[in-house]
Formats: C-alpha cells, sequence, structure tokens
C-alpha cells in the first residue's frame, strides 16, 4: 500500500520540480545518471567474482583487524559499501565465512566508502571530469557487448565510472545555476537542531538512492556552490551514513538468519557512530580544523573538511565498537535466534546467496553435505550400525559380532521425512542458480547434482539389501551370518573412511583411497571370490539363501561405488588446481592392476588387496 503511494507522489513531484525550474532537473538528472552509473560498477565487479572472491574471503577473515583491511580496501576498490554489505550478506548466508568476520568486514566497509568523499571534493570539484567521462562511456559500451566475460564486465566498469563522471559533472552544473535563482542557505537551521534536522534528511535522502556515495555527491555539490552551510553539510553526512544501512536490511530480507544478523550489526554500528558524531558534532568539527590545517586543507575549503570528517566520525566508530564485537555478536545471536529446522529444510539455500557464482556453489556444497548427513544415519541403521560406532576408533568386526540386534528403522519413512524433500530443494535451487556461469562453474554444479544423486540411490540399494540383512544377521545359520556381518562391516569401513576424508578436505591425496575401497569390496564379495559356490556344494546354505547374498552383495556394491563417487566430489578440495593434481595422481584401471600385480609378486599378496594398501585411485 506505502509503495503504491509513494511511487507516484514521487512521480509527481519531481514533474512539478522538473516543470518550474530547468536547474532541479539537470541535478535530478546527474543524480539519476549517478546511480545507473553505481549500477553498471556493481555488475562490472560482479563479473570477476569467479572464485577470487572465495579465496581472498577465506585467507584474509580468519581474524577481526584481516577482516577490517578487506572492508576498507575492498570498499574503496568498488566505492560500493553497499555492494560490499550485500556480498558479504551472500558469503554469511552460504556460510563462507562467521559472523565475526562479516562484522570486521562491514566495519571496513564503512572507512572505506569515505575514500568517495575525497574523490568527489578532491577530484569531482575541481576537474571537469566530465572530459574524462566520454571516452570512458565510449570504450565501456563498446566492451559491454563484447562475448567475453572479462572484457564485458571491464566494459560495465569503465562505463559505470563514466556515468558516475557525468553524474558529478551535472551534478554540479545543477547546483551552481540553481545558486543564480534561489538560495538555499536561506533554509539552514543553527545549532544541535540544525544537525539534527538534517541528519533525519540525509538518512531520508539515502535510503530513498540506497546509495550513500549519490548522497555525498549532492552534499559536496551543494556545499560547493554555497547552496547549504558547512554544519547542515556535517549533519546530512551522518545521516547519509545511517540510510546507507538500508541496502544491508533490504539484502538480508532474502537471506538467512545470519544475514539478518549482519544486518543488524551494520545498523547498530552506524547508528552509534551517529549518535556519538551528533554529540561531539562541535568537537569534531574544531579537531577536523587542526587536522585540516595540518595536511594543507584551506580553512574556507568546506568540501574537503567535510571529508576529513567523514573520516574522522568513522574512524572513531570503528575505535568505540571494535573491542565489543563479541558482546556485539553475542546479542545478536541472543536477540536474533536460529530458527528451528527439521533435519528436511535447506541450511544454506536462499535467495541472496544465488547472486554470486561462488555463493551458489559453495551454499550448494553444504547444502549436499547436509543431505549426506541425513543419509548416513539412515544408511548406517539400515546396516544395524549406530553412527557412534563407524566414526570411533573400534573394531568394526568386533562392533558386529557384540551388536548382533536388529535396529529398527523404516527407510522408506525416513527417506520421505528427511531426503526427499532436501533433495528436491537442492536439485531446483541449482536449476535456478545455474543462470550466468562459467562452464568451469556450471561443471562444478552438475558433479554436485550428480553427488547429491549418488546419496540418494545409495539410501535405495541400502532398502533393497534391508530386507534380508535385517533376517540373517540374526539367522541360526552362522555361515549367511557371517556373509551378512562381513557386508555390514565393510560399508561400515566405507562410511569411516569418508569421515576421514572429509576431515582432510585440503589434502590432495585424501581422496585418492577411497577408490580402493571398491576393489575391496569386489575382493571380498563372495559371489567372485569363489565362497559362494563353496557353500552352497557344501549345502551349509540353502539356494534362497545363496540368491539373496548374491543380490545383496551387488546392491552392496553399488552402496560403496555411489558412495565414494560422492566422496570425491564433496571431500575432495575445493581448488581446482589442487583437484587436478589430485586427478593426475590417480591411475586408471590398467595402471592399477599392473601396480597391483607387481607388488603382488613382491609380497605374496592377492593383486586387490595390494591396491587397497598401495591406497591407489582409478579413473572410472
Amino acid at each position: 500500500m506505502i509503495k503504491k503511494i509513494f511511487l507516484p507522489s514521487m512521480l509527481l513531484i519531481l514533474a512539478y520540480g522538473f516543470w518550474i525550474s530547468p536547474d532541479f532537473k539537470e541535478i535530478s538528472a546527474g543524480v539519476a545518471i549517478f546511480l545507473f552509473g553505481m549500477l553498471a560498477l556493481e555488475e562490472g565487479f560482479k563479473a570477476f567474482t569467479g572464485g577470487l572472491l572465495e579465496r581472498l574471503l577465506r585467507k584474509t577473515t580468519d581474524n577481526i583487524w584481516k577482516s577490517l583491511s578487506f572492508g576498507v580496501v575492498s570498499t574503496t576498490l568498488m566505492q560500493s559499501s553497499s555492494l560490499v554489505s550485500v556480498i558479504t550478506i551472500s558469503f554469511l548466508g552460504a556460510g563462507l565465512i562467521t559472523l565475526a568476520a562479516g562484522v570486521g568486514i562491514i566495519f571496513g566497509a564503512n572507512l572505506g566508502t569515505t575514500t568517495g568523499a575525497w574523490l568527489i571534493a578532491g577530484l569531482g570539484m575541481k576537474v571537469k571530469i566530465s572530459a574524462y567521462a566520454m571516452p570512458m562511456l565510449v570504450f565501456g559500451i563498446i566492451l559491454v557487448f563484447q562475448k567475453s566475460k572479462s572484457l564485458n564486465g571491464v566494459g560495465y566498469i569503465l562505463a559505470g565510472l563514466g556515468f558516475l563522471f557525468l553524474g558529478i559533472h551535472h551534478m554540479k552544473e545543477g547546483f551552481e545555476a540553481f545558486r543564480d535563482t534561489i538560495d538555499l542557505t536561506k533554509f539552514s537551521v543553527d545549532g544541535y537542531t540544525g544537525v539534527i534536522l538534517f541528519s533525519l534528511l540525509g538518512v531520508a535522502a539515502t535510503v530513498i538512492m540506497q546509495s550513500s556515495h549519490a548522497t555525498l555527491v549532492i552534499i559536496i555539490a551543494a556545499l560547493a556552490a554555497g547552496q547549504i552551510t558547512y554544519e547542515n553539510g556535517l549533519g546530512l553526512a551522518i545521516g547519509a551514513n545511517i540510510g546507507t544501512t538500508i541496502t544491508a536490511i533490504l539484502g538480508s530480507l532474502s537471506s538467512n538468519v545470519m544475514g539478518k544478523r549482519l544486518a543488524g550489526a551494520h545498523l547498530i554500528f552506524n547508528c552509534v557512530t551517529a549518535v556519538i558524531a551528533i554529540s561531539m558534532i562541535y568537537q569534531l568539527m574544531a579537531g577536523v580544523d587542526v587536522l585540516a590545517a595540518a595536511i594543507g586543507i584551506a580553512a574556507d575549503d568546506w568540501t574537503m573538511k567535510l571529508a576529513v570528517f567523514h573520516t574522522v566520525f568513522n574512524t572513531i566508530g570503528i575505535v568505540v565498537m571494535m573491542p565489543f564485537t563479541n558482546q556485539l555478536v553475542n546479542f545478536l545471536m541472543r536477540a536474533m535466534p536460529d530458527k528451528r529446522l527439521t533435519s528436511a529444510e535447506p541450511k544454506y539455500l536462499n535467495d541472496s546467496v544465488i547472486e554470486l557464482p561462488d555463493t551458489a556453489i559453495e551454499a550448494v556444497r553444504k547444502e549436499t553435505l547436509h543431505l549426506y548427513d541425513n543419509a548416513f544415519a539412515i544408511i548406517a541403521h539400515g546396516l544395524s550400525l549406530h553412527r557412534h560406532d563407524i566414526l570411533s576408533d573400534k573394531d568394526l568386526d568386533d562392533v558386529v559380532k557384540r551388536e548382533s540386534k536388529v535396529v529398527p528403522i523404516d527407510i522408506d519413512e525416513e527417506y520421505n521425512q528427511n531426503v526427499k524433500g532436501l533433495y528436491s530443494a537442492i536439485v531446483n535451487f541449482i536449476s535456478r542458480a545455474g543462470v550466468n556461469m562459467t562452464p568451469e562453474q556450471s561443471d562444478e554444479l552438475f558433479r554436485l547434482r550428480a553427488a547429491g544423486r549418488d546419496i540418494v540411490e545409495a539410501i535405495k540399494d541400502t532398502k533393497h539389501m534391508h530386507k534380508n540383512l535385517k533376517q540373517y544377521i540374526v539367522s541360526d545359520n552362522q555361515d549367511i551370518r557371517a556373509e551378512y556381518n562381513s557386508i555390514r562391516v565393510h560399508l561400515g569401513e566405507v562410511l569411516r573412511h569418508l569421515a576421514e576424508a572429509r576431515n582432510e578436505p585440503d589434502d590432495p591425496t585424501s581422496v585418492l583411497s577411497l577408490d580402493a575401497i571398491k576393489l575391496d569390496m569386489e575382493e571380498n564379495d563372495s559371489t567372485a571370490n569363489g565362497i559362494l559356490e563353496v557353500l552352497i556344494r557344501e549345502n551349509r546354505i540353502t539356494a534362497q539363501m545363496a540368491t539373496s547374498l548374491m543380490n545383496d552383495s551387488a546392491y552392496a556394491y553399488d552402496v560403496a561405488k555411489n558412495l565414494v563417487q560422492m566422496g570425491e566430489v564433496l571431500f575432495a578440495s575445493h581448488d581446482i588446481t589442487e583437484r587436478e593434481v589430485a586427478s593426475e595422481l590417480a591411475l586408471d584401471d590398467d595402471e592399477a592392476e599392473q601396480a597391483a600385480a607387481e607388488m603382488a609378486v613382491a609380497t605374496g599378496t592377492g593383486a586387490r588387496s595390494v591396491v587397497k594398501m598401495a591406497g591407489f585411485s582409478t579413473k572410472k
């Protein structure tokens, strides 16, 4: 309802302003061009995310000071604290960084955004930057139409900068022309009343435009043209700092609770900073005068002094808030508790992570791990094993002999409750996230989708053999009982090896031994190693038992194969180069068999056992 009233009202006000004043029209056009430039600049930087941001974030957010530095540098380069905030919320929603690291980035982004005021005041108001805008726009638009993603990204950045410069030029010209017809300084308000009033105006302007940079350009242009007083300009700058949080708040609406906590931290930090700045406004103004004189800024250069003030009060905010980062994080955790999710509900898939390929892929990876955790319990209980036994150092042969009771489980019901809905959500998310990705990123999503399918197939194969397994592990026939217990042990070992590989994701060789598990299953397959034939010939098991064992051995092998294929995707290093190293180290079937045969001659051990001992992997 508010939107339906607000938008037409704004359009009517603007139309009336255009009708009565061509100068107002030029100022408004300058703002529009500037905002369009911001959008183009953000689009250009998004084109270069492709793994770079993820790697940078992993290396630069392991402590609060590194997070702060990342926020300062990234915002200085991108000239958009809003973009940095949205990206940070996206990475936080995907679980790539901690809340404390996100808070540090937001602190740094607030300081980094002050460089924009320096550039606008120092360059935009003193140089005819429209001369630089034209060639940037020409070259930028040419590159935008190129098919290469890199060239396309460079084109958007150049075009964005061109529009920014052009927008600043039109705002500057508009305010200078406006001065000849209307003197806005007549509406100035002195004292704390004026500071508070203009701070509220700054908040409103930034909320409407969703860009503190745009608000600062208007403030500096109006200040340079003498249309507002220095004191009122400072109030507007303080308000712009609060208003910029609207972008993070809006971005968090489509994120999970972690994104909402970060938006809350952003709002709290900027409000605390604003309260400090307003309460100490005259002391800060005196300090700015001293500092400006020390660095050679003229006493009447109000635009540069505003840039100094903007940096000073944001720095004070960081100095005040940094020691309380942990308390702020704890407060947000209590104020916004985690939503109670069922095990079948997605934890990481939300609209905020779909914008960037890095975060979308990482969200799918983490959600597929969540799917595997749900499947782990189903498969383990389907084998009548317990998770804590599999993940312990206990000998699984001893566990199976000691725990001969059947673990009650309805695999169909467990699948429907804990797996089916989650798997469907992953597949649906992948279909939406695959747009505008590079071929390499699309391949990674395809691999993750295949890993999810392997998990589901492993559950279905477990279900097929569960009926016979629960009957025969308590059978009076010790031979059939021993064979089914052997299946339980070997599949338990598969789950244990996967857990070990999961704990060593950065070791390129940790996944290589997984394929040897399949060879081990083949070696211990009673239908292939002659044991089944002996059992039948000596009448130690019935024909029905033999048929069941043959079928279930095949199902067990398929479970192992699917789980290993899943592990090679989920538990391998996230770094593409390291994965390529692991792939090069892997042997194909002929090489593995030859190596196994050579070692068998030397050791007198079975070929498949040698492959297992050597830890060789084979490409399938």
